[in-house]
């Protein structure tokens, strides 16, 4: 790290050498993203600054940056943001990172709520929401629908309230403790779209989990059980205990885990449409499932 007279990117090459060494998967952009965070600087700003002589007084604030990231920690959490569907979300240890293949998700609910709610003003819960990701986004997007989320966690409903404030939706959004669809359920809630991106990694693939998400993310929000499907069963058994069936249903669902919840909502109503929606590498990444009738 800085020990004498270098420039920013002298100082951005060494320790993208550093951590390179080390196995960290894409250093370089690690690295360009701590040193936004440290300069409070965009990408653009931060490569016309590439010349300048880096700040002596920063030289130990970016040391202990940089052996964060070496000891695997995230760099979501270092630098305590994540962009998700064009929005900057405070994170924090408490919440899950919000990943780029859930983007399709809200996409996709999107498209399908004008579609299916072109007139009116539905309301879309979501479960397990962590940071807010997908609740925030939708009231941001669809400034005339109802929006509810839930969590188990209140160190989540807290991280997820500080993003509703970020991007303006405070007011919109009704935020929920409790188990799943329970918060629902006692309240008498009828959602016209659920959404859930829940844990659905299986219990036995913990040591094959790269460290960063290993060591770092809540494990609460990432393991759903032997085979990763646990709370799947217990949200389509929860369905039924709604005031009404939802319009439309969005699961988020790991790999080879579609077929399968797909059969668990089949089993559960009569659906006039299920489908998948694929992730950018061609894997049935979401679940919908569509029923229009009463």
């Amino acid at each position: 790290m800085p020990t004498a007279a270098i420039t920013i990117r002298e100082a951005y090459v060494e320790a993208s050498s550093f951590l390179g060494k080390l196995g960290v998967a894409e250093a370089a952009s690690c690295v360009e993203l701590l040193l936004q965070h440290l300069l409070g600087c965009t990408r653009t700003e931060l490569l016309f600054r590439f010349q300048e002589q880096f700040p002596v007084e920063l030289a130990e604030s970016w040391r202990q940056l940089v052996e964060r990231k070496a000891a695997g920690e995230p760099v979501q959490y270092i630098t305590g943001e994540q962009d998700f569907f064009g929005l900057s979300f405070a994170v924090s240890p408490a919440v899950l990172i919000p990943r780029p293949e859930t983007e399709l998700l809200v996409e996709a609910l999107l498209h399908e709520g004008l579609r299916l709610f072109p007139q009116g003003a539905p309301l879309l819960a979501d479960v397990g929401t962590g940071s807010g990701a997908i609740p925030v986004t939708v009231a941001h997007a669809r400034p005339t629908w109802r929006v509810a989320a839930s969590d188990i966690s209140a160190a989540a409903l807290e991280m997820a309230g500080v993003n509703a404030q970020r991007h303006g939706v405070v007011a919109r959004v009704e935020w929920l403790e409790g188990d799943l669809l329970e918060p629902f359920i006692q309240r008498g809630i009828a959602p016209d779209i659920l959404v859930s991106n829940p844990p659905y990694i299986p219990d036995g693939d913990l040591p094959a989990l790269m460290p960063e998400v290993r060591l770092f993310e809540p494990h609460t929000a990432l393991f759903g059980g032997v085979e990763g499907l646990d709370l799947y069963r217990r949200m389509v058994l929860q369905l039924r205990l709604l005031p009404r069936i939802p319009t439309l249903v969005g699961f988020e669902v790991g790999i080879r885990q579609a077929d399968a919840v797909a059969a668990m909502l089949r089993a559960a109503a009569d659906w006039d449409e299920i489908r998948f929606v694929p992730d950018l590498q061609g894997i049935d990444r979401h679940v919908l499932a569509i029923r229009v009738r009463d």
